[in-house]
């Protein structure tokens, strides 16, 4: 596997991203939606959460920004304790608001809305429940991002502590692909990250849902 030294030498100031997903939620197991539902950690939660915390401090981060959702500031308050670093909050990196979706399991969603959960998948431009489109979610996501990162020293990190589906299409947005293909982005097990790193054309996916052995999917993004 590259290393952030081999892949960042001689490319730019060499910063790097790590967008780090919630810890389980009692509505992830459920497989309910929760969007921006403010749902709490489980205990499974917080456990998955120490145990990342003390992977991603070896790391040493420069800085962290989370979401004020509860699940991602408790998920981002663990590594703030092994760490020292300030985390700020920000509702721009919430998870995507999904209207009537919200509380619905998976099957639940399929019987009701069945038509447009297939025409998200194909890649179609929906408002899934009556809420925002993937690229609405990005619009307001990536800058907060970008934002955190432009502040950092060379060859610095960042925590992102945010939501499955926030990740995938600010992954999405940083690294140029059309909206389409965001779902070619697999989603992310709860807990585990994805690393950007800047190249010499902007930012490069490093690594992909990476913090432990694979584990199912449970979340809005499935």
């Amino acid at each position: 596997m590259t290393s952030f030294s081999e892949a960042s030498a001689g490319k730019g100031r060499g910063r790097r991203v790590i967008l780090w997903r919630h810890g389980q939620t009692s509505w992830n197991v459920e497989r309910r939606f929760q969007g921006s539902t403010d749902v709490e950690l489980t205990e499974t939660g917080i456990a998955q959460a120490r145990r990342a915390a003390r992977l991603l401090a070896s790391l040493r981060p420069d800085a962290m920004v989370a979401s004020d959702l509860r699940r991602a500031a408790a998920t981002a308050a663990e590594l703030a304790t092994l760490t020292g670093l300030d985390v700020t909050h920000d509702e721009g990196l919430r998870e995507t608001y999904a209207g009537v979706w919200q509380g619905l399991t998976h099957d639940e969603i399929i019987a009701r809305y069945g038509e447009e959960y297939a025409a998200w998948k194909r890649g179609e431009p929906v408002r899934r429940g009556g809420g925002e489109l993937e690229t609405e979610v990005a619009d307001r996501a990536a800058p907060v991002v970008l934002r955190h990162a432009e502040k950092l020293p060379d060859d610095g990190t960042l925590v992102v502590v945010s939501h499955g589906g926030t990740i995938r299409t600010t992954i999405g947005r940083l690294l140029g692909l059309d909206p389409h293909h965001w779902e070619s982005l697999g989603g992310l097990s709860n807990c585990c990250w994805s690393v950007l790193g800047e190249g010499a054309r902007g930012w490069r996916l490093l690594e992909h849902n990476a913090g432990t052995l694979p584990e199912p999917v449970l979340g809005d993004d499935d």
